[in-house]
C-alpha cells in the first residue's frame, strides 16, 4: 500500500512545530505568517497537535525562512523531524509538569484571597487586610501569569490578539484597579479586585493543564503505532547474529524474529513458522499464520515461532512508516467546516476588545462607578476565549482517525471523514472486494487437443498480467507441473483481457467482449461456456490470432465470496444507504455474487472508464456516493467517487486515488468507517455548537455585570475543558 500524503497539492510536504500557541487565534495568524513567505503554496496549523503542515516549491522556502516567519509572528518553531517521539514526549511530560506547579502555587496564593468572599456567604464580616492582599496576589499575577504578559506582548507587537492577550488585559485590569484603590486610600480601601485577578490567572492555568493532559489523550492512537517501531534489528551473517541499529539495516539482510520479539522491518519469511499479532498495524484481532514466503510487517509481534526474514522494505517505504504518515497527516488536516472557524477567529480579539470598550463605556454613562464598570470589562475580556473553538475540530478529528487507526481504517484526511460521514449510497467491485480476489481454476474446456497444453499456453500468455483469474491460471499450470513458455511481448486491453506472444504465437486471453471485439468465431465458445457461466464462474476466452482467429477454448474459474460481505450489506442496508455491485465480470457471474450478498443493484460488464461514468450517475441523482474497490481498473470510480474506499494487497494507485484504506481486506470495515465518520462528524458540530454558543451566551452576561470575573475565569477554563473531554469519548468508540 502506498500513501500519497500530499495528493493534489502542489510542492515538498513540510512539517513544523510551534511552540506558544493558545488558541484558534494564534492559529489564525501563523497561517498568515506563513503563507505570506514565498514559495509556499498552502499551510494548515493544528492547534490540538500544535503543528504546522505546508508545501512548498522546490528550492524555495528553505527551513530558516519559515522558521523566522513563525517567529515574526511571535512564536517559536522548529522543523518535526528534529524532535523524536519519544523526546517529543518527554517536552509535553515537562510542560505539563511546570504547568501544573505553577497552578499549584497560583492556588497556595489565591485560596486566602478567596476566603473573605466565602466568609460573606457564611454571614461572616471578614477581610484580609489589603496590604496581605497585594502581597498574595503580585507573585500569582507576575510570576504565575508571566506567560500570558509574554505571549500577549508579542502577539500585541505583531498587531494581532489572542487568549494571553484577553487573560492579560482582563487580569491587569483588576490587579491595577486594586493597587490604585489601596494606594488612593492609604489601604484602607474595603474595594479591591485582587482575587479576581488572581482567580482568573489560577483558573485559566489549571484549565491549561486539563487541556494538555486531554490533548495527550487525543495522540493516544499515534504514540502506540509510534512504539511499535523498534530500535535495533537482530541481523543473521555468516551463520552469527548481531543486533545492529535499525537505521544500518539494509535491503535484502536477513533478520531473525525470536519468540516475543517484534519484527524488525517489513519483509518476506525465508524459514520458520510462527503466528504473528499484526492488531495494531492492520486491526487484525487474531495472530496471523505465517511460514516460508509470507509477507510481514514490520513492527508486528512475533508469536511462539522463530523466524528467518529477508528485509523487503526500509524507513518511509514500510508499512508501518506510510501507516504512521497518514494518521499524523489525517490528524493535522482540517475539515472544511473548519473554514468559519478561522474566518471567526480572525477577527474575534478586536471584536472581544471591542465589546470590553463598550461595556467599559456603557456603564460609565449609565451613572455606575468606575470600579464596576472596569469590573465588567473585564468579565468580557476573561469569558471571551477563542480556545474552545480552536479545539473544537481538530481534537474531533485526532481522536476519530486514531480510534479508526486502531481498527485497521486509515483516513487520509479531514475532508474524507466529512465526506464519509455524509454518504448516501456504497458502491462495490466485485473481484477482490466482496470476493476474495484469489479465484481457483475449476475446469479446462480445449475446443482440440488436451487440457494441459491449452492451460499451459494460457498461463504463458498471463504472465504479464495482475488479473486475479490469470493468477488462478499461473498457479493451476504450476500445481500441475507445467513449464511455461517465455513472454516475447505482452499487452494489457483494461477492462477485457490480454495479447501476447508466447513461443512465436500471438494469444488472446480475456471476456467474450474481447473475442467479439477480435473478429474470433464465438460459437464453440459459447457452447464451452454456457455450463461453467450458469454456475457463476468466472471465465478466460482463450484464442489464436494469426492471419485468422482461431477459438482455442475457455478457462472456468470460482472466486469465494469474503466472509464478511453479506454482514457488511446487512448493516449499510439498515443504515438507510443504497448499496450497488460495478463489476467488469458477466452478468451471470455478477449476478451470482450479488445473490450471496444481499445487492439487488447490480452493473456487470462495465469497462474502468465506464464505471467513474456510473459513479457520475449516482452522484447526478444527489447521492453521495462512496466507491470500494481494490485494483487499478477501480481507480477512476475510486477518484471520481465522493469517497474512495480501497482495501490493502490491492494496487497503489487505487490507494493513492482513495480517501479511506482499510489495512485488511474485510467488507465489515466499510460500515464500521462510515460509523465512526458520522460519529466524529457528530462530535465536531457538538464542540463547535457548544464553543460558539459559550461566547454569544458568555459575553452578554459578562457585559451586563451578571458574572464575575472569577465566575468567568472558571467557565472559561471549563470551556476548553469539556471540547477536548468530549471529543475523547470517541476513543471508546470499538469495531462491532
Amino acid at each position: 500500500m502506498a500513501v500519497v500524503e500530499a495528493a493534489g497539492r502542489p510542492g515538498e510536504a513540510v512539517a513544523l512545530r510551534i511552540e506558544g500557541m493558545s488558541c484558534a487565534a494564534c492559529v489564525a495568524r501563523v497561517e498568515k505568517a506563513l503563507a505570506r513567505v514565498p514559495g509556499v503554496n498552502d499551510v494548515s496549523v493544528n492547534l490540538a497537535s500544535e503543528e504546522a503542515r505546508l508545501h512548498r516549491t522546490p528550492g524555495m522556502a528553505d527551513i530558516p525562512t519559515l522558521v523566522a516567519a513563525v517567529a515574526a509572528a511571535g512564536y517559536s518553531a522548529r522543523p518535526k523531524q528534529d524532535m523524536t517521539p519519544a523526546a517529543a514526549d518527554a517536552a509535553a511530560h515537562t510542560a505539563e509538569r511546570r504547568d501544573w506547579l505553577l497552578f499549584v502555587l497560583g492556588a497556595a496564593l489565591t485560596v486566602p484571597l478567596l476566603l473573605p468572599m466565602a466568609a460573606m456567604l457564611l454571614g461572616t464580616d471578614w477581610a484580609l487586610p489589603g496590604i496581605v492582599q497585594w502581597v498574595l496576589a503580585t507573585p500569582v499575577q507576575f510570576v504565575v501569569g508571566a506567560r500570558f504578559y509574554r505571549n500577549g506582548w508579542k502577539a500585541a507587537r505583531a498587531a494581532s490578539g489572542n487568549m494571553d492577550l484577553l487573560v492579560a488585559l482582563g487580569s491587569s485590569a483588576a490587579y491595577g484597579l486594586s493597587v490604585y484603590e489601596l494606594l488612593a486610600q492609604a489601604g484602607m480601601s474595603e474595594h479591591l479586585y485582587f482575587e479576581a485577578g488572581a482567580a482568573v490567572i489560577t483558573l485559566v492555568t489549571l484549565g491549561r493543564v486539563l487541556e494538555r493532559r486531554a490533548r495527550r489523550g487525543t495522540t493516544q492512537a499515534l504514540r502506540a503505532l509510534l512504539a511499535l517501531r523498534p530500535e535495533t534489528a537482530r541481523v543473521e551473517c555468516g551463520g552469527k547474529e548481531s543486533e545492529i541499529p535499525l537505521t544500518e539495516l539494509r535491503l535484502g539482510d536477513i533478520v531473525v524474529a525470536r519468540p516475543g520479539e517484534r519484527v524488525a522491518a517489513d519483509g518476506i519469511v525465508v524459514e520458520g513458522e510462527s503466528a504473528v499479532d499484526e492488531a495494531l498495524v492492520t486491526g487484525e484481532s487474531l495472530p496471523v499464520a505465517k511460514r516460508a514466503g509470507n509477507a510481514v510487517i514490520g513492527g508486528s509481534l512475533n508469536g511462539e515461532g522463530r523466524l528467518r526474514i529477508r528485509v523487503a522494505a526500509l524507513g518511509g517505504d514500510t508499512t508501518l512508516a506510510r501507516i504512521i504518515a497518514l494518521v499524523e497527516g489525517a490528524q493535522a488536516s482540517k475539515a472544511p467546516v473548519q473554514r468559519l472557524v478561522d474566518r471567526v477567529s480572525a477577527v474575534f480579539v478586536p471584536i472581544v476588545l471591542a465589546v470590553a470598550a463598550v461595556t467599559l463605556a456603557g456603564w460609565l454613562v449609565a451613572g455606575t462607578s468606575a470600579e464596576s464598570a472596569i469590573i465588567a470589562a473585564v468579565s468580557v475580556l476573561v469569558i471571551a476565549c477563542p480556545c474552545a473553538l480552536g479545539l473544537a475540530t481538530p481534537t474531533a478529528i485526532m481522536v476519530a482517525t486514531g480510534a479508526a487507526a486502531r481498527a485497521g481504517i486509515l483516513v487520509k484526511d479531514a475532508e474524507a471523514l466529512e465526506a464519509a460521514a455524509r454518504v448516501s449510497a456504497v458502491i462495490f467491485d466485485k473481484t477482490g472486494t466482496l470476493t476474495e480476489g484469489r479465484p481457483r481454476l475449476i475446469e479446462v474446456l480445449p475446443i482440440a487437443g488436451e487440457e494441459d497444453a491449452l492451460l499451459a499456453l494460457v498461463a504463458a500468455a498471463q504472465q504479464g498480467s495482475e488479473h486475479p483469474l490469470a493468477r488462478a491460471a499461473i498457479a493451476a499450470a504450476n500445481e500441475r507441473g507445467l513449464a511455461l513458455a517465455p513472454l516475447a511481448q505482452f499487452r494489457a486491453l483494461p477492462g477485457r483481457g490480454i495479447e501476447a506472444t508466447v513461443a512465436g504465437r500471438r494469444i488472446i486471453v480475456g471476456s467474450r467482449r474481447l473475442m467479439a471485439e477480435t473478429n474470433v468465431p464465438l460459437a464453440l465458445l459459447d457452447a464451452l461456456a454456457a455450463a461453467p457461466a450458469a454456475q457463476g464462474l468466472g471465465l478466460l476466452y482463450a484464442a489464436e490470432i494469426a492471419l485468422a482467429a482461431r477459438p482455442l477454448g475457455v478457462l472456468a474459474a470460482g472466486d469465494e465470496v469474503r466472509a464478511g460481505a453479506a454482514a457488511a450489506v446487512t448493516k449499510l442496508r439498515e443504515r438507510g444507504l443504497g448499496v450497488s455491485l460495478l463489476t467488469g465480470d458477466s452478468e451471470i457471474v455478477a449476478q451470482a455474487v450479488a445473490r450471496v450478498v444481499g445487492i439487488d443493484d447490480v452493473r456487470a460488464g462495465v469497462l474502468p472508464a465506464d464505471k467513474a461514468q456510473a459513479v457520475g450517475r449516482l452522484q447526478s441523482e444527489r447521492r453521495v456516493v462512496a466507491m470500494v474497490g481494490d485494483g487499478i481498473n477501480d481507480a477512476p470510480a475510486l477518484a471520481a467517487a465522493d469517497l474512495g474506499i480501497a482495501l490493502a494487497g490491492g494496487t497503489d494507485v487505487a490507494a493513492a486515488a482513495s480517501g479511506i484504506t482499510l489495512m485488511r481486506p474485510d467488507p465489515l470495515l466499510v460500515p464500521a468507517a462510515l460509523d465512526l465518520a458520522r460519529l466524529g462528524v457528530a462530535r465536531i458540530r457538538e464542540n463547535l455548537f457548544w464553543a460558539f454558543a459559550f461566547n454569544v451566551i458568555g459575553i452578554p452576561l459578562a457585559a451586563l455585570g451578571v458574572l464575575s470575573p472569577v465566575v468567568a475565569g472558571a467557565a472559561m477554563a471549563l470551556s476548553s475543558v469539556s471540547v477536548v473531554a468530549n471529543s475523547l469519548r470517541l476513543r471508546h468508540w470499538r469495531l462491532q
